[in-house]
């Protein structure tokens, strides 16, 4: 399974399923509030290796996070957003990120 850089992704689509108020990613959205890369059956990324920034959870850290969280925070704090919004879309508890320790 691939993974997002060092994230545990379980590629279950949810993040690709609510970009609507991302402002940017406001050009990928379907229109309905779904990325137009996202491959719906698969839940995978059509545009993976030019995927925008904003899609990357290590560049992220790296470039806007690392000055205020350690990577093993952030990648709580994105497991844990991850996993609300598995819940939110009622989506499988198997897509569920493991838990990191902060």
């Amino acid at each position: 399974m691939p993974k997002n850089e060092g994230f545990a992704c379980t590629q279950c689509g949810a993040c690709c399923r609510r970009i609507a108020k991302i402002a940017e990613l406001a050009r990928f959205d379907d229109g309905s509030g779904i990325c137009k890369y996202l491959d719906k059956t698969s839940n995978t990324c059509t545009i993976y290796a030019n995927r925008p920034e904003i899609c990357r959870i290590d560049m992220m850290f790296e470039r806007h996070f690392a000055e205020n969280y350690s990577k093993e925070q952030f990648y709580a704090l994105n497991a844990r957003a991850c996993n609300a919004l598995q819940e939110i879309l009622g989506i499988s508890k198997r897509f569920r990120v493991g838990v990191y320790e902060i």
